[in-house]
């Protein structure tokens, strides 16, 4: 079983991603690694998380394989990050009256994502979204998720299992 390991570094919003033998330069949250308390503090959660899915954006890139499930991302899928809702830290498809996510953006974030299970226990205000997605050009952290090159996820999703965890410290 090979594990993903996240370890900060000296800057606050730069860590290092390992993975079967290599060190991967990733964004963090804009107020770094640390404990999560509420939704919006920009901190990406430490601890230890399963990888749950993938979504994929079959227009930008070919067929995903990874031995996770893996999800094509369509035009409709939202994420909810409202803790008064519901739906609040899962995959809503449709017209919804709360906020969200939308999982299918103009820029390329989103064009690859793995789901993590922080929080899929739904408890409000603890934070939702917190994904593995593709690095931004535009910005050197995350809201509080860890963003990598797209190529380099593409390599680490095809190797993922339902073993594997990303344990961030």
């Amino acid at each position: 079983m090979s594990n993903i390991f996240v370890n900060r570094s000296n800057n606050k919003n730069i860590a290092y991603l390992f993975f079967q033998n290599k060190k991967i330069t990733c964004a963090v949250g804009k107020n770094g690694i640390g404990i999560k308390k509420k939704e919006g503090d920009l901190i990406t959660p430490k601890g230890t998380f399963k990888v749950v899915n993938v979504f994929y954006r079959s227009d930008k890139l070919n067929k995903i394989k990874s031995g996770i499930p893996v999800f094509e991302i369509k035009r409709k899928y939202r994420w909810c990050t409202d803790p008064r809702n519901h739906n609040y830290n899962s995959l809503i498809v449709g017209k919804t009256n709360c906020t969200y996510e939308n999982l299918y953006r103009d820029d390329d974030i989103y064009d690859l994502v793995v789901v993590l299970n922080y929080n899929l226990r739904k408890k409000k205000y603890k934070g939702s979204a917190i994904f593995i997605h593709c690095k931004s050009k535009e910005n050197k952290f995350t809201e509080g998720c860890i963003g990598i090159e797209k190529e380099q996820l593409k390599q680490i999703i095809r190797k993922l299992t339902p073993l594997t965890r990303l344990i961030i410290s």
